[in-house]
């Protein structure tokens, strides 16, 4: 996963593998805002029989973001981009970046 910041969102991106083998729908992602500014991200492929479960946590600093206003799109070729809204009295820094963990990393 990848994090890309600006002064008005950051934006997470990851190309889902097993793309080309077994379709991945909308149903098998979850992405859910958690206490702590924190985003869970999972992603399981049911037709799979290994390889099949991801998930990621990002956390955010607290006063940075909006996570009332996420949003994923999930392209056919396995791209998920998440855009996180950043709250618009938060100072404009770049230096603010996500940390981001992976049990699967």
């Amino acid at each position: 996963m990848t994090v890309r910041t600006t002064p008005a969102a950051h934006t997470l991106d990851v190309h889902l593998p097993h793309a080309d083998q077994c379709r991945l729908m909308p149903e098998m992602v979850t992405v859910a805002a958690r206490q702590g500014a924190r985003l869970r991200v999972v992603v399981d492929y049911w037709a799979l029989e290994r390889d099949a479960h991801f998930e990621w946590e990002v956390a955010f600093v607290h006063a940075d973001v909006d996570l009332s206003a996420v949003r994923a799109v999930l392209a056919p070729d396995g791209h998920l981009a998440i855009r996180v809204r950043r709250c618009v009295g938060a100072p404009a820094r770049r230096d603010v970046v996500p940390v981001v963990w992976s049990p699967y990393a």
